[in-house]
């Protein structure tokens, strides 16, 4: 069985002088992402009414998580052989020049280039953010760790849709990368003074060359699908897209150079449950892309307020979790575990239940609170899903493995979703309308399928009494 702690942490403790410089520096990180998630959403309906590039849409998003899931499989390499000094530099070096390549572009085709360049230092910056947490912190302070490092989206919904709809308004949007840029330089020289220097050694593991090749293959088919003429090529583009994520999961299974750690697969074990609802939540997040062009198309609103209503979801889940990871009884866990895919769910089935044209204002803050609860969803059940994946495994590399792997997992499910979701809108055209009703619904239904693993959380874990973590049954 995994180790187990008898001492819950407190925020105090990790906001305090000990931990607060290494707190910083992974909720930073995480803040730069996702900040830049929010802006460029905000943005993309004056984006594309600029450089033109409307069918590909659903790309901007998918360019960007493509490259952050590639780039978030080699986390635990690089951190292991370069240190965490080069990591975080690598991260944001990568982050600011995708982001000075999109404010530059004339056309689609350079800003999609720039957006895959940010996604690889956004995916190294995610990643880090859990990776070096189960480093750097005890045990005790995982939870409140995680919960932090991921409440940074919350902030992130803030910034990014108020700066996105700000630029939104006057019809600009090339200084807004502009000031990423600049964000990326000052944090690196910041990480050079307060980074924690971790020690390096030699990986025991190969590049996941194969894997890499499969699963970007997988996502780069189904995004197909959202370009390619609708009917027999969208379905063809799409079985070969799932297939090859099949593929990647039976490589998985067996290989040497993998990315997820080996004890994912192992019978008895509870991480595989834990991936597929780590996974399930993600999915909900593909709608995001798509809802400020939602609001300002069905609702009228103006370029801020359609920002701030695709932040919403997100917003929902940021809030939810810094309540959530304090819960340590063992009955709330289990039904926090549960009843966050659900919840999403229902929020999201509720959202599309409201979707019409030129709503009254009632329905407007209808969508808000609807998204609002479906991002609570994901909130109540990840800190625990964190805690679980970090407690897995004993070698300190495939730890490493286990913990970047939520983050790895995230971004394969948000990839694949926000690909579906050019589907699913593209679909339903010409009517915005019918494109909403199609992409929630499925996405709902996809939720709800989540509360299964969820559920075999519970029944694979033994969670002790009040006081102690979560343990895995392994």
């Amino acid at each position: 069985m995994a180790k187990t702690t008898t001492q819950t942490g407190t925020w105090r403790e990790l906001l305090g002088r000990t931990y607060a410089p290494v707190a910083v520096v992974l909720a930073g990180g995480v803040l730069m992402e996702a900040s830049n998630v929010y802006l460029t959403t905000s943005l993309l309906p004056t984006i594309v009414g600029d450089i033109g590039g409307a069918g590909f849409y659903a790309w901007t998003m998918t360019a960007f998580l493509v490259a952050s899931v590639i780039s978030s499989m080699l986390v635990s390499r690089i951190l292991t052989t370069r240190g965490s000094l080069f990591a975080y530099l690598l991260a944001f070096g990568l982050f600011g020049a995708g982001s000075l390549l999109a404010a530059a572009s004339p056309g689609i085709g350079v800003f999609l280039a720039g957006r895959a360049v940010q996604g690889l230092g956004g995916g190294l910056l995610a990643g880090l953010g859990y990776a070096l947490l189960q480093r750097a912190l005890p045990e005790r302070l995982w939870a409140k760790g995680a919960a932090l490092v991921s409440a940074m989206w919350g902030v992130g919904n803030l910034v990014g849709p108020a700066a996105g709809g700000a630029f939104g308004e006057v019809g600009v949007w090339r200084p807004a990368f502009g000031i990423l840029v600049a964000l990326a330089a000052v944090l690196m020289v910041v990480v050079v003074r307060v980074i924690p220097r971790t020690e390096r050694s030699a990986s025991s593991s190969a590049v996941p060359a194969v894997s890499l090749v499969l699963l970007t293959a997988a996502v780069a088919m189904v995004s197909i699908a959202s370009i390619v003429p609708a009917g027999v090529a969208t379905g063809l583009a799409l079985i070969v897209g799932l297939g090859l994520g099949a593929a990647f999961v039976a490589h998985e299974r067996t290989a040497k150079a993998a990315v997820l750690p080996r004890v994912t697969f192992a019978r008895g074990t509870a991480l595989k449950w834990v991936y597929l609802t780590v996974g399930v939540l993600a999915f909900g997040i593909g709608t995001e892309a798509f809802i400020p062009l939602f609001g300002q198309e069905l609702g009228g609103l103006s370029p801020l307020l359609a920002g701030f209503l695709g932040a919403a979801l997100s917003l929902g889940w940021s809030l939810s979790q810094t309540v959530s990871a304090s819960a340590n009884q063992p009955g709330v866990v289990r039904r926090l575990l549960v009843g966050g895919p659900a919840l999403l769910a229902i929020g999201l089935a509720a959202y599309a239940a409201l979707q019409q044209h030129t709503p009254p204002a009632v329905v407007v803050t209808l969508w808000f609170v609807t998204l609002f609860a479906a991002g609570a969803g994901i909130g109540i059940a990840f800190p625990h899903l964190a805690v679980a994946a970090f407690s897995s495994v004993a070698d300190e590399e495939e730890a490493a493995k286990a913990s970047a792997g939520i983050n790895t997992v995230f971004l394969m499910a948000s990839a694949f979703s926000a690909a579906l979701a050019g589907v699913l809108v593209k679909l339903g055209e010409p009517s915005v309308l019918d494109s909403a009703h199609l992409l929630l619904w499925v996405f709902a239904a996809a939720a709800l399928l989540g509360t299964f693993p969820a559920w075999r959380i519970t029944r694979s874990r033994a969670v002790r009494e009040a006081g102690e973590k979560p343990e895995l049954v392994l």
